[in-house]
């Protein structure tokens, strides 16, 4: 029976397979850098809102503590947004009668709400919860950033999974005293290992194992 294949079919095949795990390889880790990129997780992306709140004024130039806005962090999953009445509280003694601030003065007298555009947005089968990381001793810049520079609030963390569980994996080099949550200005490298790990015990943090769980995020 005459020979169907030319020898060099053999060589052929080899290459191919070559090429095909060469390009699968390639194609993998392209996908692996747009699943990361700004484009698709929204970091660094500035996001247009009702008014132009300045984070960088108020929490950074007026020194204003997280927690006069966003009131329910340390009691709720939530953070909270600010009711009119909180913004009113300044503005009705300071640029009063700013036309800049109308929107705000609008929504306090009509009683209405401000929709502000969500800048942090995790998907819905995700939970998260602020009071929990606040409790364990997670800053606020920790994963928003240094806030108290941003005329514009943005984010600057991916949001993905692989970002949660790196935190989860090890805990101890995140975490900081209470009384530094919601100093921006916190520096990691202020805490010897000991000393996280006594943080680690003193918060009463649960496992690696526990913390990297399904039901932990997913319930």
């Amino acid at each position: 029976m005459a020979q169907i294949f030319h020898r060099a079919a053999n060589n052929v095949a080899k290459i191919s397979i070559v090429v095909a795990i060469l390009l699968g390889g390639v194609a993998f880790f392209v996908y692996t850098q747009i699943a990361r990129s700004s484009y698709l997780t929204g970091r660094y992306t500035e996001r247009q809102q009702p008014i132009q709140f300045s984070h960088k004024h108020h929490a950074g130039d007026d020194g204003i503590d997280c927690r006069y806005c966003h009131t329910s962090v340390e009691t709720s999953y939530s953070a909270g947004i600010p009711p009119t009445q909180t913004c009113m509280n300044c503005h009705s003694q300071i640029w009063s009668d700013s036309p800049y601030l109308e929107p705000v003065r609008e929504s306090y007298r009509t009683n209405k709400p401000i929709e502000w555009v969500r800048v942090h947005d995790l998907p819905e089968y995700a939970y998260f919860n602020h009071s929990i990381h606040v409790a364990k001793g997670v800053g606020c810049s920790t994963c928003h950033g240094q806030i108290d520079t941003m005329p514009s609030v943005f984010q600057v963390n991916t949001l993905q999974m692989e970002w949660c569980l790196a935190c989860h994996r090890e805990p101890e080099k995140y975490i900081r005293p209470k009384s530094e949550i919601y100093n921006m200005n916190w520096n990691p490298d202020d805490l010897t290992t000991d000393e996280r790990h006594q943080l680690w015990t003193d918060y009463k943090i649960r496992s690696r194992e526990l913390l990297t769980s399904c039901s932990t995020c997913h319930r």
